[in-house]
């Protein structure tokens, strides 16, 4: 069983050095709460890309595509209607409409894809429940470290991030 301890920092600095440390003992550490961007957090943590551009992309291309096929097959197989001497498979016509759709089916898409990676809706996160978490929009910095599988290396852990500066050491959850 792994678990998931929350170590609390004063400066920028002192959570940098103990992720790069944490980072080369081969911790996992999943997220980290800070009160502005830290950049070499982004690095050391290595979040992976979103994947909702390219769902919202497709998205919106199969949908136009939808769109024109069935004004096509409309207007050209299921009901041809010849009106000034055009022809019946006029493209320039069909362009609006799957546009529109296309755009809107991408927007909704993205929303729900969005909304799910996020995790919500969700009304209790056990993040909340960390004393002091309400500092990290302030002036604390927080980092979640995973720990490794037995009781022992939790020990280890934790004198680990003591020694790194952290104000205090908190198990969050178990996974």
């Amino acid at each position: 069983m792994k678990r998931i301890f929350a170590a609390e920092f004063e400066t920028e600095n002192a959570i940098v050095s103990a992720a790069r440390q944490l980072h080369s003992d081969g911790y996992a550490m999943p997220d980290a709460f800070t009160p502005f961007r830290v950049e070499p957090l982004d690095e050391i943590l290595s979040f992976s890309d979103s994947f909702i551009r390219p769902i919202m992309l497709l998205t919106g291309l199969t949908t136009a595509g939808l769109a024109f096929a069935i004004q096509w097959y409309s207007s050209v197989i299921s009901y041809p209607l010849n009106l000034g001497g055009r022809p019946l498979n006029s493209w320039p016509v069909f362009l609006l409409v799957p546009f529109e759709v296309g755009v809107l089916a991408s927007v909704l898409v993205g929303l729900i894809v969005f909304l799910l990676r996020c995790g919500l809706p969700a009304l209790h996160d056990p993040i909340f429940e960390i004393a002091g978490i309400e500092r990290a929009s302030q002036d604390r910095f927080f980092l979640l470290v995973e720990s490794k599988t037995d009781q022992c290396s939790d020990q280890v852990l934790r004198d680990a991030l003591k020694t790194m500066t952290a104000l205090h050491v908190l198990e969050v959850w178990s996974r």
